[in-house]
């Protein structure tokens, strides 16, 4: 159990790192491309689904992480 627990956690940090990797620090994905920063905008589409994907992650490492804790 405690060796599926190791890996199912270094699976879940290198996606976790992949994620935050991906995402644009400030104006999002429209950064890239030459948008304006100083508007407000909310996000859509592919940064929305990441933002949320990130989110997911983060509790999922932090679950397993105090499954660990509690096991050892």
């Amino acid at each position: 159990m405690q060796t599926y627990l190791i890996i199912a956690q270094i699976v879940l940090a290198v996606a976790l790192t992949l994620s935050v990797l991906m995402q644009v620090k400030g104006g999002g994905l429209g950064g890239i491309f030459g948008q304006a920063d100083s508007v407000y905008r909310t996000k859509r589409g592919i940064e929305k689904t990441l933002f949320i994907l990130t989110i997911v992650l983060v509790v999922l490492f932090l679950l397993v992480s105090l499954l660990m804790l509690k096991l050892s």
